[in-house]
């Protein structure tokens, strides 16, 4: 019963701490809720926050505070403990899919965290953080659109998670860190990429109507997550994002078959077509990775077969350019265009079916841009 009263405490803080006009009241309130934090039984008062559900506030008050758990020691908490509270938050998000997004995008971020913290842990000689497709999939996928989109935001933030190197594991070691993101490499995340291309494959079969908001934010999530499994730091350059050095993806030997499948540069290519704003720029992100892999994935006839897909797509890009009048569709071709060029020789290019009409539009396209 105290606890209880306790917890019916921490409710009324989080609201004074987000929705007071008084400074000293949110003053108090924020002394108290960082003294919630610190206390040693805090674990089992954020899952009665979570289950009472009385408030967005305090939910997102459990949700940082389990992480900051998480983050301070992975020992002092047990691997069981880590586990319970990693599919306890897979449930939640399956059962309440109209919880508030910054819950969500909390409750996301502290899963993709326990999963990489506990990658190497094993129970009955059992790496039982490995299992991230069988897990989530379990209750999202049969769900409605928005429990759907939550699956690939899930996905999407463990893909960010483990490419990030941040603050807490500076602290630990950098490889450490290299060894988890090499695991999940070499395990999950070509797993993860086929899932989101045939998610895409199946929004893209559905007729898709641009008016529903809920299709809309799968589609971008689907996007996101493609994208993020393309932009993986594969080898371990750890390089600055602010540069365009990097042309080349280093994808690994395994990858091979789904990059040769016509249908894989066709998907890209057909979403940009279809889908406007925002939606079409993450599509031409996407090729702009895809037209950057390795050149020694290939055999020599299997790269200009891929070459030639890719100028196909990007000559009926050029033949239609209603998409490029959006600044950031604008700015993604035309970095589409330069990994091209650093990437294919002269010699493969002019090779390329109906090569002095695409040559054209590149030169007519450039000439527009200058003036």
């Amino acid at each position: 019963m105290a606890e209880e009263q306790e917890v019916i405490q921490i409710e009324l803080l989080c609201k004074q701490l987000y929705e007071s006009q008084d400074p000293i009241v949110r003053e108090q309130a924020e002394k108290a809720v960082v003294a919630f934090q610190e206390s040693p039984d805090t674990l089992s008062k954020c899952q009665a926050l979570l289950e009472r559900a009385d408030s967005s506030y305090s939910q997102l008050l459990a949700a940082t505070t389990l992480g900051k758990l998480i983050n301070r020691s992975t020992s002092s908490l047990s691997i069981q403990q880590r586990l319970d509270i990693r599919n306890y938050i897979l449930n939640y998000l399956a059962t309440r899919p109209k919880l508030a997004n910054f819950v969500v995008q909390a409750l996301i971020s502290l899963f993709a965290r326990i999963t990489k913290l506990g990658w190497f842990d094993t129970v009955k000689e059992e790496h039982v953080f490995h299992n991230v497709l069988s897990d989530a999939t379990t209750g999202f996928l049969q769900g409605p659109v928005e429990t759907c989109t939550i699956f690939v935001q899930l996905l999407s933030q463990l893909v960010v998670e483990m490419n990030q190197v941040c603050e807490a594991d500076a602290n630990r070691s950098l490889s450490k860190h290299r060894k988890i993101a090499s695991s999940f490499r070499d395990t999950q995340l070509f797993e993860i990429f086929r899932v989101s291309c045939s998610l895409l494959s199946s929004a893209r079969g559905q007729q898709l109507s641009m008016s529903d908001e809920s299709q809309q934010t799968l589609l971008a999530a689907l996007l996101r997550l493609a994208h993020n499994c393309l932009t993986f730091d594969f080898i371990g350059t750890t390089n600055d994002e602010s540069s365009d050095d990097l042309c080349t993806i280093q994808v690994p030997t395994s990858w091979r078959p789904t990059f040769l499948e016509s249908s894989t540069l066709e998907l890209f290519f057909s979403l940009y077509a279809c889908v406007r704003g925002s939606l079409a720029g993450l599509s031409l992100a996407c090729l702009v990775q895809l037209a950057s892999v390795r050149r020694s994935l290939f055999s020599n006839s299997e790269r200009a077969k891929f070459l030639n897909k890719l100028a196909v797509g990007v000559l009926n890009i050029l033949e239609d350019t209603q998409g490029l009048s959006d600044p950031t569709n604008y700015h993604e071709f035309c970095r589409l265009l330069a990994r091209l060029k650093s990437n294919y020789r002269l010699g493969e290019l002019v090779m390329v079916d109906d090569y002095p009409r695409l040559i054209e539009e590149i030169a007519k396209f450039t000439v527009q841009s200058l003036q």
